[in-house]
């Protein structure tokens, strides 16, 4: 029997989850920064094989040097997704290869500093990634309402995983001088499984591109206005949802909106937040869940359908959804709404 070292068994199924995103590429635009992070991880994944299977430890500089990549590239991957706050400069893009200079710097000149500069770097892009997480998922507002919710989910996975990746770096770094280096090969099979976790979590996020930045009009952030002020936004969305059913919009997402309902993103989220006890995703779910209630009790159209014209894409999301808001299925719910009218339930076909 063929025996394959595990990071190539997490190279090929990377490649898998690879060409997966790559042919829906017809259905809905790529994600570019999450395409190349993962080709990023693939490539990781064969050297770590290349390094620890066949002894090429040569390979290392260059393992090192694509680890502090694919850390600022994570960072970018989710920070692109998130609208940039006005008032708060950002670092231009170039800064975010430091890290990566720094290693080939040492590589050269200090070898043995290779491992603290990227344990830095997994915990600063860590921290980073967890101060985005904790904003929560209305932060990812150029990511859709149909997606945010993955999304969020990826994120904290991602922050947990550069983290938990310093503190293995750590545990290889002392493995490694305590001279028990037979250890080393089952902390980097740990790493490398973290890694396909986070990985998969990632791909199913990066299906679908962000949308185009809107103005920075849309965008701006105000103070947080009365209780009042709240209500009347809300009231405001409401209105919008029932005349311009803007949740038909299976892109809709919180900076569109914004623009749409010319309301600034924050005031949105804070109003939502503060009327409704929700999100954003969870407030624009319910108008959606409500329209498929009446479509499921008004009409005879499959539930896939019905799905799409309430401005769903998936129905995985659907069904979860619905179950949040009416506590059974759309097939159950459309049965028991015939029911309560005494009519028989028809036959979609």
């Amino acid at each position: 029997m063929i025996s394959l070292p595990l990071p190539f068994v997490v190279a090929l199924i990377l490649l898998l989850l690879l060409g997966q995103m790559l042919s829906r590429r017809h259905e809905a635009p790529l994600n570019l920064p999450f395409v190349l992070l993962l080709g990023f991880h693939v490539l990781q994944s064969v050297l770590v094989g290349l390094r620890w299977s066949y002894g090429m430890t040569w390979l290392l500089p260059i393992q090192s040097v694509l680890a502090a990549l694919i850390a600022a590239l994570a960072w970018l991957c989710f920070r692109v997704l998130a609208a940039q706050e006005k008032g708060r400069g950002q670092f231009p893009i170039w800064v975010h290869g430091v890290p990566a200079l720094a290693v080939i710097t040492l590589s050269v000149l200090w070898p043995d500093g290779i491992d603290l500069m990227l344990i830095g770097t997994f915990l600063g892009y860590g921290a980073a990634l967890t101060r985005l997480a904790l904003r929560g998922p209305d932060a990812l507002s150029r990511s859709s309402f149909e997606q945010v919710l993955s999304t969020y989910g990826a994120l904290w996975a991602t922050a947990a995983t550069m983290i938990l990746s310093a503190l293995l770096e750590i545990a290889i770094s002392i493995t490694m001088n305590s001279g028990n280096a037979s250890y080393a090969g089952l902390i980097v099979g740990i790493a490398n499984v973290l890694f396909l976790l986070i990985l998969g979590a990632a791909a199913a996020v990066a299906g679908r591109g962000p949308a185009e930045p809107e103005s920075e009009q849309d965008l701006t952030i105000e103070s947080e206005g009365p209780a009042q002020e709240n209500v009347d936004i809300v009231a405001q969305l409401d209105d919008a949802m029932q005349t311009k059913r803007l949740f038909e919009d299976l892109d809709l997402n919180l900076e569109r909106l914004a623009r749409k309902t010319r309301i600034p993103a924050r005031r949105i989220s804070t109003a939502i937040n503060r009327v409704k006890g929700q999100n954003v995703s969870q407030y624009i779910n319910d108008h959606r869940i409500a329209e498929a209630c009446r479509l499921l009790s008004e009409t005879a159209e499959p539930v896939t359908a019905i799905m799409f014209k309430a401005g769903f894409q998936t129905k995985s999301n659907f069904n979860r959804e619905f179950r949040r808001v009416t506590g059974t299925s759309p097939s159950a719910w459309r049965a028991e709404a015939y029911l309560r009218e005494g009519e028989r339930v028809p036959d979609p076909a």
